[in-house]
């Protein structure tokens, strides 16, 4: 199919050939674990092409790919605007398996410090034990400049940042890798293709949990790396020694609930906003972050590399944990439940939720306050969901 620019046409048609085995409006699940070929003179002909970059097909063992994944994987492709796309059998291994495969032993990478708890975790539990030195910094271009050193290589933030919606500017992170011949990942989870594309600003490796709006549906677990061929060939290497792949099923589940993904992008970034200007004006929330606020201290940067903010937001009430517990106990709609994206719901408190196993110090330290409230919003009406959100805040 020719390629179109709009977006809602690319989630339903992009990446994919109109023709279809079996005549299959969808794309079939392939439940195959390997691959036949004809004769001998057929692996002969496969494996010469492979070493050349020219093979005609490429489905050898399902390790290394399998049609369902492939069909997916074009599809996310052409969202991105990137040559490339891969999938993972979820966004941590999408993460570890791209960092693992471009950090040589003795390098350094910077990590931003407002990202997923699970990234900070590989970085302090696993690289050190490789000879690899971190650093975490403030989510802007001033604090990763200044934690440049001579053995760096990779830049990675998240864009933008869980739980404080921080949203770097990628222009300025773009001129400071290429100033210092850096490579540049984003976990762009939050702002999705639809919102932001990262290779438009030069940014070189962008990463999804796919599990979350891709999906779309909490029904699936898998990640993505998209973009151009430059790191493409290292990461593939390292994922087929690594064997985290997504299953045909997932693929498929994955694949049905982009059709949609455009439909539920438009939805999720009008309630998301809705909602946040409620939280920011009732007299029991204390603050709200969502880039989309006026408030927000990244609000400026946003409107103008952004499409739109999403469903996330978070927001301090006024209380501690027990009145936290209170809201969210008083609430009729949301599900108490992690992750975010789906057509759900689903709303946590940090500190008892993905922290409950961290002191008090070390959540302060790194901005987890007992106070602190997240909601993902999903497409119900936004207006009952405000109606809920007014009711339980009235009761705390």
């Amino acid at each position: 199919m020719k390629k179109v620019k709009k977006f809602g046409t690319l989630s339903v048609h992009g990446g994919e050939e109109k023709k279809k085995c079996y005549h299959s409006i969808t794309m079939p699940i392939v439940q195959s674990a390997t691959y036949t070929f004809e004769n001998t003179s057929a692996v002969i002909d496969y494996k010469e092409k492979e070493l050349v970059g020219k093979i005609d097909r490429e489905e050898e063992y399902s390790r290394y790919g399998n049609p369902t994944q492939r069909a997916v994987e074009y599809k996310l492709a052409e969202l991105e605007g990137t040559e490339k796309a891969l999938l993972f059998s979820s966004g941590m291994s999408a993460v570890t398996t791209a960092i693992l495969a471009l950090l040589g032993k003795g390098k350094h990478i910077i990590f931003t410090s407002d990202c997923y708890r699970k990234t900070r975790d590989f970085a302090k539990l696993f690289l050190a034990k490789y000879d690899i030195d971190y650093s975490f910094v403030g989510p802007n271009g001033e604090s990763i400049k200044s934690a440049i050193k001579k053995n760096t290589q990779i830049i990675f933030s998240e864009s933008p940042t869980n739980p404080y919606m921080h949203v770097l500017d990628l222009v300025e992170i773009v001129k400071i890798a290429k100033k210092h011949k850096l490579i540049t990942m984003i976990d762009s989870t939050l702002a999705t293709p639809f919102n932001q594309r990262p290779v438009e600003f030069g940014i070189d490796i962008i990463i999804h949990s796919a599990t979350k709006y891709l999906g779309g549906h909490n029904d699936l677990l898998a990640g993505v790396m998209a973009g151009n061929k430059h790191h493409f060939e290292e990461i593939k290497e390292m994922q087929g020694i690594l064997g985290c792949v997504p299953g045909p099923l997932t693929c498929y589940l994955l694949m049905r609930g982009l059709k949609t993904f455009a439909l539920r992008m438009e939805r999720y970034n009008e309630s998301g906003l809705k909602v946040a200007k409620f939280l920011e004006t009732h007299p029991k929330v204390k603050k709200v972050y969502y880039p989309g606020l006026k408030s927000h201290s990244d609000y400026k940067i946003a409107k103008e590399q952004m499409k739109g903010f999403g469903s996330l937001i978070t927001f301090e009430i006024n209380g501690n944990a027990k009145t936290g517990s209170k809201l969210l106990d008083n609430l009729k709609i949301p599900y108490i439940s992690p992750s975010l994206g789906g057509v759900e719901s689903l709303i946590i408190q940090p500190s008892i939720m993905s922290f409950y196993d961290v002191s008090p110090e070390e959540r302060a330290e790194i901005g987890i306050k007992d106070n602190l409230i997240r909601i993902a919003v999903g497409i119900e009406d936004a207006e009952d969901l405000i109606e809920d959100l007014k009711q339980a805040l009235d009761k705390i």
